[in-house]
């Protein structure tokens, strides 16, 4: 994990990024505001996005629902009507559907507002807020976060507004729920390595498809360049999955995003140095990428800057390929965050010229 805390400020926009809902109404008002905790930064999101919601419509859909009726409603469950006798009371078993708010989204949303109100560091004038918004999910079941299952969420055209809000409810159970205390705790000890590393490679990847569509920003499975006829075991081979890959004019930069605490390694003699790991992984990613051995594959090891003395400064050609190691320094503003990032698109250009020289 990274020492020291990321401006909160930031930690907004690169939600807005890795949950697709960025623009600039949206981001600008907010992460200009000063905050003090993540909770309340959280806290102030959720708030601004369900009131919005709640102005367009809580998203609804079909429940299914067993009961008991006089009058027939939906389909009738026979099995049910004779199991219970209904018929002789002039009823019986029908399974039907309603509309209503009592969806899945909507749960999570209740249940995080109850776990912020209860037990986040949140400012009273949000907590307030957060409390005004219950009365419009009245119909709506609290559940416990433990239980939200958080790869069963889908999005569609209908609900794709929740997008930010699930994502930073899901943010907020993953802090609040270990028996931490509610204090003021710093990024670094609120959050999992998982958790932020996961928000910084998904922010990564989601920069560059707003703003630079022309390089095809994805993460991508690579194959095995091994030679023909020695595929004995092949199987066995690890998959090679990129966080991101850029292409541009038949050059391709691979990066591998990097969440660590500690972004070199230090020998028996006390030399820092880039991760072995680190580096072997980036290189097998770029070899194996580079199927004509033309030197047009390029990797970069990204990593989050750390408190450290020292960082990881790499560029070196390796066989052909250019590879490389930096820092992206998340305490900046948002400003020179983002310049560093449109210098990563300048290295993928420089790629082809850099190797020749």
């Amino acid at each position: 994990m990274i020492t020291g805390p990321i401006v909160i400020r930031n930690i907004y926009v690169m939600m807005a990024y890795a949950f697709r809902t960025l623009n600039r109404e949206n981001t600008e008002p907010i992460s200009t505001e000063p905050f003090d905790h993540l909770h309340d930064l959280f806290a102030e999101i959720l708030v601004r996005g369900i009131n919005r919601q709640i102005k367009q419509g809580l998203h609804r859909d079909y429940i299914r629902h067993t009961g008991v009726l006089s009058t027939i409603r939906g389909r009738i469950d026979i099995t049910g009507t004779v199991a219970t006798c209904s018929t002789g009371r002039g009823r019986v078993v029908c399974e039907f559907d309603e509309y209503e708010p009592d969806t899945p989204h909507n749960r999570v949303l209740k249940s995080v507002i109850v776990l912020l109100v209860r037990h986040g560091e949140v400012a009273k004038r949000r907590r307030e807020q957060l409390r005004k918004l219950l009365p419009y999910l009245e119909e709506v079941t609290l559940i416990s976060p433990e239980s939200i299952r958080w790869n069963t969420l889908t999005y569609h055209r209908a609900n794709a507004s929740y997008r930010l809000l699930l994502g930073v409810c899901e943010l907020v159970v993953c802090g609040l729920l270990p028996a931490q205390g509610a204090g003021n705790m710093k990024l670094a000890s609120w959050l999992s390595d998982d958790v932020m590393s996961s928000l910084y490679e998904r922010f990564l990847r989601e920069y560059y498809r707003f703003h630079h569509p022309d390089l095809s920003p994805k993460g991508s499975v690579l194959s095995w360049h091994y030679d023909h006829g020695s595929a004995f075991g092949a199987e066995q081979l690890p998959v090679m999955r990129t966080d991101l890959t850029l292409r541009k004019a038949g050059r391709t930069l691979i990066i591998d995003a990097k969440y660590y605490s500690q972004s070199m390694q230090s020998g028996m003699s006390g030399k820092e140095t880039v991760h072995s790991a680190h580096l072997y992984q980036i290189l097998a990613y770029a070899k194996n990428a580079d199927v004509d051995q033309n030197g047009s594959v390029s990797g970069l090891l990204l990593y989050a800057r750390t408190e450290a003395v020292k960082q990881p400064d790499l560029d070196v050609v390796i066989q052909g390929n250019r590879i490389g190691a930096r820092t992206l320094d998340l305490n900046c503003p948002w400003s020179e965050i983002s310049a560093e990032l449109e210098s990563i698109v300048r290295w993928l250009e420089d790629g082809a010229e850099y190797s020749r020289s």
